[in-house]
């Protein structure tokens, strides 16, 4: 069952629980479809009038806030050896080369990279652990946390909510013909968003230094 097809079915309070828990738990380090709970449920928030969307992004800014602060502090108590142990849980997710990516990051932005992060999936699962493994210092790491979380889940809320009101009516007067621009446009800006994360990706690994001997 699709995403949003399952939520109809969910009562009003527990898509707001589930939103804060799913966007939490995938803070604190555990690979989960955040972003996918929260823009599904702004999307049915802008269709039914019984959820809203302020408890709706007050709920994900919750989850991203608490669960990013359990993060850091089980990864500065765990150190490396917890990377090392999600590496084997996760291998997708937490691999030797994700996390180098991850590092050179924080060592480059310090909490920026905790504050952008927030908007890339794989530094949206790293951030709250690394920051605590890289013993970056809390009051740094609490302020790009908390300004991070309220303009991700927040503003996400806030856009896919008032797009999905005016692609409702828009679509309504357009039928078929709207709904297949939007796809479009939808898919130029993703293919467009991954080139260039490959190419960042591509930058970043032509960048990194060569070890002797090989």
């Amino acid at each position: 069952m699709h995403v949003q097809e399952w939520l109809e079915t969910v009562p009003p309070l527990a898509i707001y629980l589930l939103v804060g828990l799913v966007i939490g738990l995938e803070s604190l380090g555990i690979p989960l479809p955040g972003e996918i709970i929260l823009v599904s449920s702004a999307l049915l928030a802008s269709q039914h009038g019984d959820i809203d969307p302020v408890v709706l992004g007050a709920c994900a800014t919750a989850g991203a806030i608490i669960g990013d602060s359990i993060g850091y502090a089980i990864g500065r108590r765990g150190g490396r050896p917890l990377l090392a142990w999600l590496g084997g849980k996760f291998p997708r997710h937490f691999s030797e080369a994700h996390i180098a990516t991850a590092e050179r990051s924080f060592q480059k932005w310090g909490m920026w990279a905790v504050f952008f992060g927030r908007f890339v999936a794989l530094l949206r699962i790293f951030a709250g652990p690394l920051a605590g493994v890289l013993r970056m210092p809390y009051w740094k790491f609490l302020t790009a946390n908390v300004l991070g979380g309220i303009l991700w889940a927040g503003g996400t809320t806030a856009v896919i909510y008032y797009v999905g009101v005016v692609a409702e009516s828009w679509l309504k007067r357009f039928s078929w013909l709207g709904l297949v621009v939007a796809v479009l446009i939808g898919l130029t800006s993703f293919l467009v968003l991954k080139r260039k994360a490959k190419q960042a990706q591509s930058r970043a690994a032509e960048a990194e230094p060569v070890p002797a001997g090989q």
